[in-house]
């Protein structure tokens, strides 16, 4: 039997049944594939659950109160080189395409934790998006500075050029 023979026997039955009777095996049709459906989702619903893999990741252990101490002293800067730092900080500006000048410096320490903090002001002046990308690329550089505060001002709102003044605070040991 061909595919076309069956479609015309098909369509005779219709036409012999009717149309309501049609529509009667329709839905019997389709409530039974719903049926089926459902009981199949219920089954894959209260299936076990795979097993665990067989090894476990263990997390390592939190880090004690001295080894984070140690590694906070480790991340810091030395006082030494505090120059080599803001000569970074100018090199990193000039590469972001910003007019720098003269910055602030002020130096201060706390004996008791003998950590040192420099602080830096710097007036720069270009695009907002330069500003910004001196500021990030900053701080990914040196991992010790903190971006304290950064304050725009603009002459006009057309104006394409940017002042800002930023403030570093770069944390360092007192000595190495």
């Amino acid at each position: 039997m061909n595919v076309a023979a069956v479609l015309l026997r098909l369509r005779l039955a219709a036409m012999r049944l009717g149309p309501a009777a049609c529509i009667a095996l329709g839905l019997l049709l389709a409530g039974a594939l719903a049926l089926a459906w459902s009981l199949k989702a219920r089954q894959l619903a209260n299936a076990p659950l795979p097993p665990a893999p067989p090894q476990l990741v263990q997390a390592a252990p939190p880090p004690t109160a001295n080894e984070n101490l140690a590694l906070f002293y480790a991340t810091l800067g030395e006082k030494r080189h505090a120059e080599q730092q803001v000569r970074q900080l100018f090199d990193i500006a000039a590469k972001t395409g910003l007019t720098l000048e003269q910055g602030d410096y002020k130096l201060s320490a706390d004996k008791a934790s003998g950590v040192a903090s420099y602080q830096v002001t710097l007036p720069v002046k270009g695009a907002y998006h330069n500003i910004w990308q001196f500021s990030l690329q900053a701080l990914a550089a040196i991992p010790f500075a903190a971006l304290d505060d950064i304050a725009f001002r603009r002459e006009t709102v057309s104006e394409p050029v940017v002042e800002a003044r930023v403030r570093f605070t770069l944390y360092m040991k007192e000595q190495p």
